[in-house]
């Protein structure tokens, strides 16, 4: 099945991919231009001296998302793409002697883990997972459609759901309903960072973030993430998408307000529909002239609220950390002011909290023999001019080095063979990240829905969105989402059969196993 359609994609990253297949398997001609030399965007890999990082995201979660994408064009996930799920998924340790909850997704296990800091909290475990369950069931619809205009709010009965969303709490506040020691909240709400927000400001929809960790596993796949976005594009390549790196596009071409074409480095490249899935407010102000962007123009853009950055460390170290999780999450002793440091003061924290990932643990394929990788992540404000990063860089990452010895990481400095950092100004002058805001638009509610950048672009004319700038929002899971979104548009536009892309899948739960 072929047609004479041609889309452009710019950038090459998981919504990009995604987006890819769904079209390619109806026949359209299909190009994605990256500017990077490989693909994967923010979830690529990082490979040097024999060591291997995920750039980006560490968290496979729920791939029921990507299941469905994979059976929708006749492929199956679990045979393609080998994933192990995590027992336990991670580790939490709070600062000032706080101590540690081990996450565990059997539930018997996570309450009795929870009942070693506060007995009391474990009883609501339970009413905690049904509740998010049902508002998980509930909100599904509004994240697997389209949102144009505030009349889609109506449609969606998203009125009706206000008792259950309460959009008027935080994620913290939600949970405070459930658990009453501070620690266990934090340990519900921390998954807020996944969207680059604070638990105390985040709406509490986003409770529904743990909620899917422990009803569906966190999954590490062979390869790590970024391993994902490799197979994604070679199926993507077999199914006859022209992937084109080191490709910069310079310049949407446009006649009007209707979107023609590109030109980048290598040439010019004419099309019927452009998909953008790079970063949006950098694509905006780069690709698009000011004048044909009404609702997102550049003083509109700066207005917006955008989310934290983060301080990245990936160290390649002789030997192994057996007594490390493969994930592990170290809270501030003040997580209250290192949250205002980061998103209000603009400053870097003291005792700032951090995440260390310990992949080799699970995969020895990322390392040399008897050696490890370290992914080490720090929330840091986005760019400002408070934070002077080409002074700042080498105390903060002194910093980090003494921060790991409060997750046992003792006298590293001498066994490390690689080590890469990337810092806010990096993110935003050499990954083209707007003020370096690693997660996009802040998901609060006047960002959301309708008042985000729409799929279908709602400035110009044959212009679609995919990815963590548009609806639904960032995260890989809603990531592949906003893709199957897309492509239902588009070909709604194009008058092509769009009601496969809702074609139920033969399984409802998915059968990766824990190893």
């Amino acid at each position: 099945m072929k047609t004479s359609r041609k889309v452009l994609v710019i950038g090459a990253g998981p919504g990009s991919l995604a987006v890819s297949l769904l079209l390619a398997s109806q026949g359209i001609e299909v190009k994605i231009i990256e500017r990077l030399p490989r693909v994967g965007g923010r979830c690529s890999a990082l490979e040097a001296n024999g060591f291997r990082f995920d750039l980006g995201p560490t968290f496979f979660l729920y791939p029921l998302v990507l299941e469905r994408i994979f059976h929708l064009i006749g492929r199956d996930l679990q045979s393609e793409i080998p994933m192990i799920r995590l027992e336990p998924q991670y580790r939490i340790v709070f600062g000032d002697n706080g101590g540690y909850l081990q996450c565990s997704p059997d539930i018997e296990e996570m309450e009795k883990a929870i009942s070693k800091i506060s007995p009391i909290d474990s009883l609501s475990f339970r009413t905690f997972m049904n509740d998010n369950r049902e508002k998980m069931e509930r909100f599904r619809p509004a994240l697997e459609s389209s949102f144009s205009s505030w009349l889609d709010l109506f449609r969606m009965n998203l009125l009706k759901m206000l008792p259950i969303l309460r959009p008027w709490n935080s994620v913290d506040r939600d949970l405070a309903r459930y658990f009453r020691d501070p620690r266990i909240r934090l340990a519900f709400s921390f998954q807020s960072k996944y969207l680059g927000m604070s638990p105390f400001r985040c709406p509490s929809l986003f409770t529904i973030l743990s909620f899917l960790e422990y009803e569906y596993g966190v999954f590490h796949p062979i390869g790590g993430c970024s391993a994902v976005s490799e197979k994604m594009a070679k199926i993507a390549q077999e199914m006859g998408v022209d992937i084109s790196l080191e490709n910069s596009v310079e310049e949407i071409l446009f006649e009007k307000d209707r979107a023609i074409g590109v030109r980048t480095s290598q040439g010019t490249y004419f099309a019927d529909a452009i998909i953008i899935n790079a970063d949006f407010a950098n694509s905006m102000q780069k690709l698009v002239p000011n004048h044909l962007r009404k609702r997102w123009n550049d003083r509109q853009l700066a207005k917006k609220k955008y989310s934290c950055s983060t301080f990245m460390m990936y160290l390649g170290v002789e030997g192994t950390f057996p007594e490390l999780e493969h994930h592990t999450i170290y809270t501030s002793s003040d997580y209250h002011r290192n949250l205002r440091d980061i998103e209000d003061n603009h400053i870097l924290s003291e005792d700032p909290s951090f995440y260390i990932q310990n992949a080799c643990i699970t995969d020895p394929s990322l390392a040399p023999p008897n050696c490890s990788t370290l992914y080490i992540l720090a929330p840091v404000t986005h760019q400002h001019s408070n934070v002077d990063w080409s002074k700042e860089t080498k105390p903060f990452r002194n910093k980090m080095i003494h921060q790991l010895k409060k997750v046992g990481i003792k006298d590293i400095e001498k066994r490390i063979q690689f080590e890469k950092i990337i810092t806010p100004s990096q993110w935003e002058f050499d990954y083209q990240i707007y003020r370096g805001a690693t997660f996009n638009l802040a998901h609060n509610w006047q960002q959301m829905l309708h008042l985000r950048p729409r799929n279908r672009f709602e400035d110009l004319k044959s212009v679609y969105l995919v990815g963590g700038g548009t609806h639904p929002g960032s995260g890989l899971p809603v990531i592949y989402e906003s893709a199957r979104i897309t492509s239902r548009l588009l070909l709604q536009d194009w008058g092509m059969d769009h009601e496969w892309l809702d074609r139920p899948t033969a399984k409802k739960e998915t059968c990766l196993v824990p190893v």
